[in-house]
This record gives C-alpha cells, structure tokens and sequence, in this order.
C-alpha cells in the first residue's frame, strides 16, 4: 500500500517507518522537520493545522494515512503544561490546534482524496485518568479497565484523544472510511526500557497513568496490523495499547492495597504484573501482543 505518515520526525515515527518498510509498503512522509527516513522516503514539510498542507501531503496516489502527528501533553494545563509552553515558545492552544483541528484538516484531505484507511496514534489519556485539574479523583467502576469504561477527562490533552477518536467515528458513518485509534500508553523506546530496568525500585506514590507502558516497536506493529486488516475488522475501532505488565516492581494488587485500598473491591481479575488497562479487544481484533520486556533487561552491575 501506498501510505502516508505523519508525524515522521517524532518519537514513534522511526518505528512505524521501520515497521512498515519491512512488510513492503511505500511511504510519503510529513512533518515539520525533517525526518532521517527523508533519504528514503518522499517528504512534505507541512504542519497538520494548515488545511493546504494535509492536502499537499496526501496527494499521488495515498490508499491509508498512519496518522502519529500529535501535541503530546496539554499546553494550557494549569500546572502541568501552561509554563512548560510558555517557556517553549508554545502557544497555549496548541493542543486543541493539532490535535483535534490537524486531525480534523487531515480526515478532509482524506475524503477529497478518497482515501480509504486512517489509523490513528491515541493515547490511554482518553480515559481521563491522567492530567487531571480538580481535587476529583478518578471514578474508577472496574479495574483492569477496558474500552467500555466510561471516560472522564479534565485537561485539553485528554480531551483532544477522547475527541478525536469520536471525530474518526464520524467520518466512518458518513464517507466508509476504515478508522482506529490506538489508546496507546506511556511509549518506550528500547533506550529507556534499558532505564527502566536500570532505575527499577519500589514504588513512592499511586501513579495516575497506573504504570501502564507499551514498548515503541509495538505500538509500531499495532498500527500496521490495523491497516492491513481494516477490511476484514470492524470498520472503526478503538483499542488499548500497552504491555500486558505494568512499570513496577510490585504485583498489581500490592500496588493498590498500598496506595488507593478503596479500589480492592473494583479488581476483577489481576495477577502478578498485571497491566492495569486491558489490551484484549485489540488481541482480538489483529492478533496483536505485546513483545517487549523491560523485565528482561539486565541491570547493570
């Protein structure tokens, strides 16, 4: 398939190019700056929040759009992301612009162009659970939580994922298109998998992610699986990505038995490591598993 990727230069994107390159497919890049696959690959220097931009991008010939392109945390949270942007030259809308303008503008471009396949890196925030602004915690019903779990987001950031994902519905109900998000969490590439084994310790505090990971290279699969599939699965989806273990030391219930006891009763089922988000609907769906392993790791002596 011809495919185009957006967010080339991030994070994640070497992995998804790697992981499409060798299942053969070929690739238009875009992003902002330019990424090292640029020597390999056809790239559009675009920013996503420019309509002209995903229309330049998505022209030749496209059949599927592995969309990674993303403002990664809320620029106009309070305390988490309000002085962060401001310090970076960031400004303080830059998450709704786009993430939800640029997934917007990209979804247009891919009904001109009648494009067919769009999947989509989301993040485990849809759920709410992180980031939160008020004094309210989380309402958790069930624990490990799944997609029927309802949301119950505070912050821009959290909101654009949980938006987003009900902005590629849409388009599913109206044009046919074939859409998925990915709730993918806490993204480690094998260089900090490597710190995580190194700096491995007991826990000081409840995490509000609950120590949910997913190694890059899977995130990577995941969204080529999703593609290639996308005739044969249902035509929009959303799916929890993340490892079947968690980041800490501790087995799952002592983690929660320590630091947030009132939740014991909401544990259905959670042995050893267990992850506390489930990521069964998408090994159901592609066939998808997690395949990498901090826990393999050795420490350093």
């Amino acid at each position: 398939m011809k495919v185009l990727v957006t967010g080339a230069s991030g994070r994640l994107g070497r992995f998804v190019i790697s992981e499409l390159e060798a299942a053969g497919h070929e690739l238009v890049l875009m992003s902002r700056t330019r990424p090292d696959a640029a020597d390999r690959w056809p790239w559009v220097q675009g920013d996503l929040a420019v309509f002209g931009d995903c229309m330049r991008a998505t022209e030749g010939g496209i059949e599927a759009i592995q969309h990674l392109g993303a403002q990664p945390w809320p620029t106009d949270h309070p305390t988490a992301g309000r002085k962060q942007a401001e310090e970076k030259g960031i400004p303080f809308d830059q998450t709704i612009r786009a993430n939800i303008l640029g997934t917007y503008y990209l979804l247009q471009a891919a009904v001109a162009r009648r494009i067919g396949v769009f999947v989509m890196t989301g993040s485990n925030c849809a759920l709410g659970h992180g980031y939160r602004i008020s004094a309210r915690e989380f309402p958790f019903q069930y624990l490990p939580v799944d997609e029927a779990h309802p949301s119950d987001v505070e912050d821009s950031y959290s909101y654009s994922k949980l938006a987003g994902e009900e902005l590629l519905r849409s388009y599913t109900r109206a044009y046919g298109m074939r859409t998925y998000a990915l709730r993918a969490c806490g993204i480690c590439p094998p260089e900090r998998r490597a710190d995580m084994a190194r700096w491995a310790g007991p826990a000081k505090s409840w995490n509000p992610w609950l120590w949910a990971w997913v190694g890059s290279e899977d995130v990577a699969s995941a969204h080529r699986l999703l593609m290639e599939a996308a005739a044969e699965i249902e035509p929009h989806g959303f799916y929890f990505c993340n490892s079947d273990d968690t980041s800490a030391v501790e087995p799952s219930r002592d983690l929660i038995e320590r630091f947030k006891p009132q939740l014991m009763p909401l544990v259905r089922d959670l042995p050893a490591h267990s992850s506390l988000l489930s990521n069964e609907r998408l090994k159901r769906a592609v066939g998808w598993r997690a395949r990498t392993s901090w826990r393999d790791i050795p420490k350093p002596s």
